[in-house]
């Protein structure tokens, strides 16, 4: 209940925009992969063929100019290899490659949107491939070959574990956010009914949002956040962060605590509203997510405290559960005080990982059959990957080197010295 109410929360103003140009992007690449595959199949197909001099009489021979395609979300451009084919039919013509993806006059198409998530979230296996290139091309197109889909497949994993393998000497995360995210897809392992990718983002010193890390585990594990913060320390993250924001159910919690003591904790304003929320009857709820809104919207520590102790004092008495959900997490809700006002609005939520893989999720459910944990992982990565080039820089980030240097502020300000 509560991961519905965070993900109907969050997926709001803008993100249509931004989803219509990852799936730009995304078809972008995967046309782009997948035309490059189909021509190095043909390629192979023919490779032992050669003339009299011992020539292959199949070579790839550059690029065709580039073409627009016009879909759904926009103009995709596509580069496609071109094919001097020197062999003969029987009637004497020349033989021609012909892409039966890329149908050589095709300029248009309307259904891109239905061919992102079917790529994406059924785990690219070879039936739903060719089932999503038709709905991407129609059905002239006759889709990829098995051998053709596997080498897709395998070329984005293989993307993904580099990645995952990659250095961060030298790196240094101010701000970093966790989240564990549920997808409603059936794995090849039936002992795992749900599969949970655990996703750690990181503000650089400049500003500017990453992608530190990727894993499946189980969210409320501390085990499993540590085998994640512990890979990301051996490749080189050593410096801890000044602040992490998460959910309170994380495991990420103990796991942090061990790897980076130094680490200020604060917990997602977004998360904590849905769960107490979720413990008041219906008819309360618009009253109560009001005065919460009263809390983190505060301008000062002082304020917050008063509306603070005002929702308790409104609840306790009737709903004792939904108090004491928002009042063990008193102090680590007002961590983002001791920062600097400017960043308030990224630290206060896990916003930055909920409006990227929200919109997974919720295609996810409308597609159940995915397979194997290394494809959903892999679908992730290529979203992630895609999105990141549109998250936003931090607000005053100018100021991120004196929160580096350890400068204090009060309600935002920086302190004056006496």
């Amino acid at each position: 209940m509560a991961d519905s109410t965070v993900s109907s929360t969050i997926v709001s103003i803008g993100s249509r925009d931004v989803l219509n140009e990852i799936l730009r992007q995304g078809a972008q690449q995967m046309l782009t992969q997948a035309i490059e595959n189909e021509v190095a199949e043909y390629l192979g197909r023919h490779a032992e063929q050669r003339d009299d001099d011992g020539r292959r009489l199949v070579v790839r021979n550059g690029y065709l100019p580039a073409r627009d395609l016009q879909t759904g979300v926009g103009l995709v451009e596509v580069h496609q290899p071109r094919v001097n084919d020197k062999r003969c039919a029987e009637q004497g013509q020349r033989q021609r490659f012909t892409s039966q993806i890329l149908p050589p006059y095709l300029r248009r198409t309307q259904s891109l949107d239905e061919l992102i998530p079917w790529l994406y979230l059924r785990g690219i296996s070879t039936g739903d491939f060719s089932e999503a290139l038709q709905a991407l091309l129609g059905p002239q197109a006759k889709g990829l070959s098995a051998t053709n889909i596997v080498r897709l497949k395998e070329s984005w994993q293989q993307e993904y574990q580099n990645w995952s393998r990659r250095s961060l000497e030298g790196k240094r995360y101010v701000y970093v956010w966790a989240d564990g995210i549920h997808f409603n897809i059936r794995l090849e392992d039936p002992g795992n009914n749900r599969q949970c990718i655990l996703v750690l983002m990181g503000a650089t010193e400049d500003g500017r949002k990453e992608l530190i890390a990727l894993s499946d585990g189980y969210r409320e594990s501390a085990q499993s956040w540590r085998e994640l913060l512990l890979e990301a320390q051996q490749r080189g993250l050593s410096a801890d962060p000044k602040l992490a924001t998460g959910d309170g159910a994380l495991g990420f919690w103990a796991a942090l605590r061990e790897i980076y003591p130094a680490t200020r904790e604060q917990r997602c304003w977004v998360h904590k509203t849905a769960n107490v929320l979720n413990k008041l009857p219906k008819s309360l709820q618009a009253k109560a997510k009001a005065m919460l809104q009263e809390i983190w919207m505060a301008t000062t520590r002082n304020q917050a405290d008063r509306a603070f102790d005002l929702f308790v004092a409104s609840f306790e008495a009737k709903y004792p559960k939904a108090v004491e959900c928002l009042v063990k997490d008193r102090d680590v809700l007002l961590t983002f005080y001791d920062f600097p006002a400017e960043h308030w609005v990224h630290l206060r939520t896990t916003n930055p990982i909920e409006s990227t893989f929200a919109t997974v999720r919720l295609r996810t459910v409308r597609t159940k059959g995915c397979g194997s944990r290394m494809a959903c992982l892999t679908m992730v990565f290529k979203l992630a990957q895609c999105a990141e080039n549109h998250w936003r820089r931090l607000n005053g980030a100018a100021l991120l080197p004196q929160v580096i240097q350890g400068v204090t502020f009060v309600d935002g300000l920086k302190k004056e010295a006496a």
